[in-house]
């Protein structure tokens, strides 16, 4: 059985804003994911593999520059 292409997805806060985007395979999480906060600024951003955390994910501080790395493995 072949997986099926990413597919791009957002979701949006209650207001309308975008919460967070990225792509979907199916029901996994693919590729590189972005979060933000209801500011617009970017919370969070990553990639993941088949649904799976992979590689550096950053965290942003409130002003949307990087806080800290966190290491998955590949």
């Amino acid at each position: 059985m072949t997986e099926p292409d990413p597919e791009p997805y957002v979701k949006l806060h209650r207001d309308g804003s975008v919460w967070a985007r990225g792509f979907m395979a199916g029901d996994d999480m693919e590729g590189y994911w972005e979060w933000f906060r209801l500011d617009g600024t970017l919370m969070r951003s990553g990639t993941f593999d088949r649904g799976r955390q992979v590689g550096v994910w950053t965290t942003y501080d409130k002003t949307g520059a990087p806080h800290k790395e966190t290491r998955f493995p590949e």
